[in-house]
């Protein structure tokens, strides 16, 4: 039996997001059929440290890489790199959605700011601070899909998630060799989500489902 819960994966919790603009040439391999979404051959990349918790139905951190593409028109996330701290987490990921989950160690303070650590093996993936500048009003919603290879087809996965949106600093720090492939230079952009609510994935239909492109 899985020790994952089935989807949707209801979620709850703090994500801290920087955004570079990365030429196209230079982004990791991506899922066969998709492609970045670019202006002036430069596509976006983020990177993100969220931790759930709260009333979510797995409590864990996680850090991830993350590429704007296209699926034809359609505008897309992939995930290309995620480490995370919790088994059921990580099957779940990679059996349900194709997401190339693998597992890490974290350490986070919260105190003054954020500041955070993730180490797999002997080696540091990647360090982070954030600290919030400009609280936006309201709680923003948005939706998106999540496209990976699941299976040897391209699997797409509705995320609705709605937030409390801030606007930081982010400074990140990763060591040569790291297996984090983000740009070692400032973020264009920086946020902070807070207290958000997250639903991840598609309720099971009685019917076969089919992988197509949503």
């Amino acid at each position: 039996m899985p020790t994952y819960p089935p989807e949707p994966w209801h979620l709850a919790g703090q994500m801290y997001l920087s955004l570079w603009s990365v030429p196209s040439r230079a982004l990791p391999p991506l899922p066969a059929g998709l492609r970045p979404l670019t202006l002036a051959g430069r596509a976006l990349m983020g990177g993100a440290w969220v931790v759930y918790e709260n009333d979510s139905v797995l409590h864990y951190s996680e850090l991830l890489s993350a590429v704007l593409v296209r699926d034809g028109r359609r505008p897309r996330v992939t995930i290309t790199d995620i480490w995370v701290d919790s088994g059921p987490s990580r099957d779940g990921g990679r059996e349900l959605w194709g997401i190339p989950k693998e597992m890490a160690e974290f350490h986070m303070n919260r105190d003054q700011g954020f500041q955070a650590a993730a180490t797999a093996g002997a080696g540091v993936l990647g360090r982070a601070s954030f600290r919030g500048r400009l609280p936006l009003p309201g709680r923003l919603p948005l939706s998106y899909h999540v496209a990976q290879t699941l299976d040897g087809q391209l699997k797409t996965s509705p995320v609705r998630c709605r937030g409390t949106l801030t606007i930081a600093r982010g400074d990140w720090e990763v060591p040569p060799g790291s297996e984090l492939m983000i740009p070692a230079r400032r973020p264009l952009l920086s946020l902070i989500l807070r207290d958000f609510g997250l639903s991840f994935g598609s309720a099971p239909s009685s019917a076969p489902a089919s992988r197509s492109r949503t």
